[in-house]
């Protein structure tokens, strides 16, 4: 089934809504496979509609699009024919996309759709059809994640202790483009040292320091993402470096032994905390275990101390397990992989070793 059919048949489960007003670029690159940065994506029980502009117009006609969509540019503004469109079609129950449209946007919106019921949660409805992946989508994360994999194994061998932080997530980076990655799935981290303690630390321009090094980064791949930590040692590691990265190392592989279809996302988090509370690091491990990745790196579901009680992993859901302990002014150390529920256990993307590796 296509993503626009699972969006119709979403859409007419919604007494309240017989119309969609797509604006963000993620959800119209996930509805129509088309990338785009210019337009809007208009889906009635009858029409679904494409409007863009000269710059994507020849693209949009010549892709996949072309076969479910009608491929418009409009003369008029784009809220003025996406208002004709729907009034065509008589729908009235018009749902925006709540969590990203800008007030000033829907304030226009608003003033164009004269006689028109505008109301929220086209993004909850879309969100949520795209937190469960189809095989298409997973094949695109599985290219996604092994460009990661060979930027691992590439950093490895390239690294040294003369480098900077700021090369290393540079070099990560460069190679993942140069291997078939789009872009990088977010901004890159490479903190060693006492920076290592920062979970969502910035690569800074100096030389890598004694201890933790840190690397969390992620390819995307047609429009989906792959996330990815590994700690490796500046140097060599005292007993107690070991000590900690193997307690990181045990909590994210006693998850990775019971994730699955109908484990509770709060639960999966409370496993890999109890065994680092139980190794005397209670109070480290200061962030959710994980979350769902696709399109958005980070997505629905969320393996989180504050995910709700009924809250459960199902088949199609691709969420990251990634434990860590962060002693401020000292260091700290994170393990993640990306992992697919599927009908009968996970699938983890990452093949990346998990070995505590010395450099230089």
């Amino acid at each position: 089934m296509s993503h626009l059919s699972r969006l119709r048949a979403a859409l007419a489960k919604k007494p309240g809504i017989d119309a969609l007003l797509i604006t963000s670029e993620v959800n119209q690159r996930w509805v129509t496979g088309f990338p785009f940065t210019d337009g809007l994506v208009v889906v009635t029980a009858g029409r679904a509609v494409l409007l863009t502009d000269f710059r994507y117009i020849e693209a949009a006609c010549a892709s996949p699009a072309a076969a479910e969509f009608e491929i418009l540019m409009p003369a008029e503004k784009m809220y003025t024919a996406a208002y004709g469109i729907i009034r065509e079609t008589g729908a009235s129950n018009i749902a925006i996309e709540e969590a990203t449209l800008p007030v000033a946007a829907a304030d226009a919106l608003r003033a164009t759709f004269e006689g028109c019921n505008i109301t929220e949660g086209a993004s909850l409805l879309i969100d949520g059809l795209r937190a469960f992946k189809d095989v298409e989508e997973t094949e695109k994360m599985k290219k996604a994640q092994a460009v990661t994999d060979s930027a691992f194994a590439h950093i490895i061998e390239w690294l040294d202790p003369g480098r900077t932080e700021l090369e290393v997530a540079l070099e990560i980076e460069f190679f993942m483009r140069a291997h078939g990655a789009e872009s990088t799935a977010f901004d890159t981290i490479a903190v060693s040292g006492k920076a290592s303690s920062m979970p969502h630390g910035v690569p800074r321009d100096v030389k890598l320091e004694k201890g933790f090094l840190t690397m969390d980064f992620g390819a995307r791949y047609d429009g989906y993402c792959s996330d990815m930590t590994r700690t490796v040692v500046i140097g060599k590691a005292d007993a107690e470096m070991r000590r900690l990265y193997g307690t990181v190392l045990r909590a994210q592989t006693d998850v990775l032994d019971v994730i699955g279809p109908g484990k509770g996302c709060r639960k999966m988090h409370m496993i890999a905390d109890r065994v680092i509370n139980d190794a005397g690091y209670a109070g480290y491990f200061g962030h959710g275990l994980g979350h769902g990745v696709g399109m958005y790196i980070h997505e629905f579901p969320n393996l989180s101390p504050r995910a709700a009680m009924a809250s459960m992993l199902r088949p199609g859901h691709v969420v990251t397990v990634e434990p860590g302990i962060y002693i401020g002014g000292k260091y700290g150390c994170r393990i993640e992989d990306m992992v697919l529920i599927t009908e009968d256990g996970a699938y983890d993307f990452t093949q990346s070793p998990k070995d505590l590796i010395e450099i230089g």
